[in-house]
C-alpha cells in the first residue's frame, strides 16, 4: 500500500526488517512521530523540536527549521526526511533529497487535514493502530464545536510578529483553526501572500473586532497585549501559539484550547 504526501509523491510502508532512520525538520511533526510511538526511529531533529522533551533528549539537533546542518544530517544516514512546505526552505530540502531516499512533505491547511496526516505517517511507519486512536480523539474534539449561526462571525487579526507587524492569510492553518470558532480572519490587501506585513491604520482597525497576539514565533507577552490594547482601542488577547498553529497530535489539545477561548 502507498500513501501520498502534500506534493503527491507516493510512499510505501517501511519493511519491518529494516527500521527507518527519521530526521524531522518540523517541530509539530516531530511531536506527532513520538505520539505515534515512533520516537526510537528519530535520529535527528531541529532545535525547535522540543516536545515531548523526555523522548527527544537523546535525539541529535541538526540546526533550525530553515538553517540546518546538511553535513551533520548526512552523518546520521537517514532513510526518511519529514518537512513542511511553509516551514522549510526548498533549496535545503532539495540538497537533502540528494542523499536521503524518502522525503515526506507535509502541508496541512485545514484542521481536518490532520486525519490524513496521522494516517499517512502511521501507515508508512507501521503505526496504524495508534494513528487511528489519534484520529478518533481528534474527531471527537472537532465534533464538539457547535455550528455557528449565520452573520455572527467575529472579525479578528492574528499577529505573529512585530517590527514589522506580520499576520496570516485566510488560507493558512491558523486562520482555518480560528474559523472553527466562527472567527473570520482579517483579509490583507494582497491575499496571495501567506504571511503578510501590515501597518496599524484606521482602515485596518475599522475592519476588526479583536486582535490576537501569538506566543510564537514572536514571543508576545501580556505586557505587549496591554500596551497594544491601549494604543489601538480594541480588545487584544494573548494566546498560546503552539495550540493554534501546531498541526499533528497537539492539534487535539489545540481544539480544546480554541473552544475555550473568549
Amino acid at each position: 500500500m502507498f500513501w501520498s504526501d502534500a506534493l503527491g509523491s507516493r510512499h510505501a510502508a517501511v519493511e519491518p526488517a529494516t527500521p527507518p532512520r527519521i530526521v524531522s525538520l518540523v517541530p509539530s511533526v516531530t511531536e506527532l512521530v513520538c505520539d505515534l510511538g515512533l520516537s526510537d526511529y528519530l535520529v535527528g531533529r531541529t532545535g525547535f523540536c522540543i516536545h515531548p522533551a523526555a523522548q527527544l533528549q537523546a535525539v541529535p539537533k541538526i540546526g533550525g527549521t530553515k538553517d540546518v546542518n546538511i553535513e551533520k544530517i548526512r552523518t546520521l544516514k537517514p532513510t526518511h526526511l519529514l518537512v513542511n512546505i511553509d516551514e522549510n526552505e526548498k533549496p535545503t530540502v532539495d540538497a537533502l533529497a540528494e542523499f536521503i531516499p524518502h522525503v515526506i512533505v507535509t502541508h496541512p491547511i485545514k484542521p481536518i487535514d490532520n486525519l490524513a496526516l496521522y494516517k499517512m505517517l502511521g501507515g508508512i511507519f507501521g503505526a496504524t493502530a495508534q494513528a487511528e486512536k489519534l484520529c478518533t480523539q481528534f474527531q471527537h474534539e472537532l465534533d464538539r464545536f457547535p455550528p455557528m449561526p449565520a452573520g455572527e462571525a467575529r472579525n479578528v487579526l492574528y499577529c505573529i510578529w512585530q517590527d514589522p507587524w506580520m499576520t496570516v492569510a485566510r488560507d493558512t492553518y491558523i486562520a482555518q483553526m480560528l474559523a472553527l470558532k466562527g472567527w473570520q480572519h482579517w483579509q490583507p490587501e494582497n491575499p496571495s501572500v501567506r504571511y503578510p506585513t501590515f501597518t496599524w491604520s484606521e482602515s485596518v482597525l475599522s475592519e476588526i473586532d479583536q486582535v490576537i497576539l501569538s506566543s510564537e514565533p514572536y514571543r508576545f507577552t501580556d505586557a505587549h497585549a496591554d500596551a497594544l490594547e491601549k494604543q489601538i482601542g480594541k480588545p487584544v488577547t494573548l494566546v498560546d501559539g503552539e495550540m493554534l498553529s501546531w498541526y499533528g497530535s497537539r492539534a487535539i489539545a489545540g481544539l480544546r484550547y480554541l473552544r475555550e477561548l473568549e
